[in-house]
């Protein structure tokens, strides 16, 4: 039975959660604006505390690769690493829209349209993937700016509901009779464990010294603008 600590940060949501053989036993996580630095290894030992377990106990770390917030992903992926070399645990790696489609399908388990998680990249732009009910992808992961148009190839034929923090801002934008919209936040590590059970069973592990989250899109560090002169 594997014991698995899972780590969540790609969002504005800082989420640590144990998993036994694929079923999540512990989650600790809250949300807010830069809570990862300050909360996030205080998450790791109350989530392991909280079940009895020792962190010698953890057999793997698993941590959501992105996409998402670039500070968010940098911050889980390095204390994953940082635990992985200190316990000398393998690194497992988990696709950040995989895992909330997965989350969304275990809370709606006879749900048979297509899943779209979205990622809110600021403005009218989305990180997100379109999967079915069976976690096929069906549209890969891109960065996509959401306008009347999109989805139409999909949006006819087949029920899609949106979720994640990208998709409230999308609704008056996505007009169909298809297009459905759920409120529920699915960024939470806790639904990484059947993910990550599966990942640790088949020996699907990273390179600790190697690993680099999954960005997307490259950093950009924005200048503030100078004021003007003042005249003399």
């Amino acid at each position: 039975m594997a014991k698995i600590l899972q780590i969540e940060t790609a969002t504005q949501v800082c989420s640590v959660a144990v998993s036994i053989d694929g079923k999540t036993v512990s989650v600790k996580e809250q949300s807010g604006q830069n809570l990862h630095a300050s909360s996030l290894t205080l998450f790791v030992e109350e989530a392991i505390k909280s079940i009895g377990l020792s962190y010698s106990e953890i057999d793997a770390v698993a941590v959501s690769k992105g996409p998402g917030s670039y500070t968010g992903l940098r911050i889980g992926v390095s204390t994953a690493k940082g635990l992985c070399y200190a316990l000398e645990k393998p690194l497992i790696a988990i696709e950040t829209l995989k895992m909330m489609a997965a989350g969304f399908l275990l809370e709606n388990r006879d749900y048979k349209g297509l899943v779209c998680p979205m990622i809110d990249a600021r403005r009218m732009e989305v990180y997100t993937s379109v999967f079915d009910a069976a976690l096929n992808v069906i549209e890969p992961t891109s960065a996509k700016i959401i306008d009347e148009n999109s989805f139409l190839n999909l949006l006819p034929n087949n029920q899609i509901t949106f979720i994640g923090d990208g998709s409230s801002k999308c609704g008056d934008v996505l007009n169909h009779a298809n297009a459905c919209f759920s409120d529920s936040n699915f960024n939470s590590a806790a639904y990484m464990s059947g993910l990550a059970d599966s990942a640790f069973n088949n020996g699907q592990f990273e390179d600790v010294a190697y690993f680099e989250p999954f960005y997307l899109k490259d950093f950009v560090v924005t200048q503030p603008k100078k004021a003007p002169p003042k005249q003399s």
